[in-house]
């Protein structure tokens, strides 16, 4: 079933946004879709196209191009703008809502909101909003953990120590974002957000000790609502036979929805600080974005060093 949004959730979620009527018609009224309306053709009677189950914005064009018709012209033109789908009307700048509008929205139930806002931003702030919203999601067991402001996913078989190594990672000055399950959506092409599930906010388990709430115990700053994931950090148990990247030339890449997201996998060993190893893959991976490679020093490092052993040679 594809993911709705009530007009009541609007209104609660977005600040600026206030009902200016058809308050009781908030809950049954649902979005389905980000795209929003800005009806020019349809106030010229083109209707052929309509997409009536977006929300409809007018702004100061729309409002002015609709005071210039006659009052029988505007009631027929707004009786064909409520669409049985149309989730709402919403009218920037704090402009005059049109008497024709505001009777045929109570003749078919539909609610009408105003905004402080310029048109524009109003535009950009809704279909911001219904994206994350609306978008497909999808629930990865791990712990999600914002280190130096970067989006870390932990990873790794159940008890193998990725909800310890996050309570690590907060004692040193990280955040935590979920623990356990982390609910993930498509921001766009190259961007997935993670969050914590409702029920799981700023709360992580330890076994031996239970469930900890992480604001309570360490404060506002050691916790953070959502993050774009950038990073993906695998923890496996050490084996003796099994073969590890050692140089950091070996880059994996898992694809989540349409997202490639690059990941590194770490052996668990006792007596390795997986909290500052991770730290430190979470550091290094920055310095590759901004164009430093430790890799490719080393390799230009022996390169070098090969050439000058072969110079003497001869």
């Amino acid at each position: 079933m594809a993911n709705t949004v009530s007009v009541k959730k609007l209104v609660a979620d977005i600040s600026n946004l206030e009902v200016y009527s058809g308050e009781q018609y908030l809950e049954e009224r649902q979005i389905t879709t980000e795209d929003i309306s800005r009806p020019g053709l349809e106030l010229t009677g083109y209707f052929d196209y309509y997409p009536e189950e977006r929300i409809q914005l007018f702004g100061m064009t729309e409002v002015s191009y609709g005071n210039k018709m006659s009052s029988k012209a505007r009631k027929k033109i707004m009786d064909e703008l409520c669409g049985p789908n149309t989730p709402c009307f919403v009218v920037s700048r704090y402009l005059a809502v049109p008497a024709e509008m505001k009777a045929a929205a109570e003749e078919h139930h539909i609610p009408i909101l105003r905004t402080k806002l310029p048109t524009t931003r109003v535009s950009a702030k809704l279909t911001d909003y219904l994206s994350g919203r609306l978008a497909q999601r999808k629930s990865l067991h791990g712990v999600l953990v914002d280190i130096y402001g970067l989006g870390v996913l932990i990873t790794g078989d159940s008890g193998v120590g990725k909800s310890e190594t996050a309570l690590d990672l907060i004692k040193r000055g990280h955040r935590l974002i979920a623990d356990d399950r982390v609910e993930v959506h498509q921001q766009d092409e190259q961007t997935l957000i993670g969050e914590a599930p409702r029920i799981l906010r700023h709360l992580l388990e330890i076994r031996g000790v239970g469930i900890i709430d992480v604001m309570n115990l360490f404060g506002a700053g050691a916790v953070r609502a959502k993050t774009d994931i950038s990073l993906i950090i695998h923890l496996e148990n050490w084996e003796k036979d099994k073969q590890f990247d050692r140089l950091g030339n070996g880059e994996q890449r898992v694809t989540i929805f349409d997202v490639e997201i690059p990941k590194i996998s770490i052996p668990v060993k006792v007596g390795r600080n997986l909290a500052i190893i991770i730290e430190a893959a979470a550091m290094n991976y920055r310095a590759k974005t901004m164009g430093y490679d430790a890799t490719k020093a080393f390799e230009r490092n022996l390169n070098e060093l090969i050439s000058e052993n072969s110079a003497e040679e001869k």
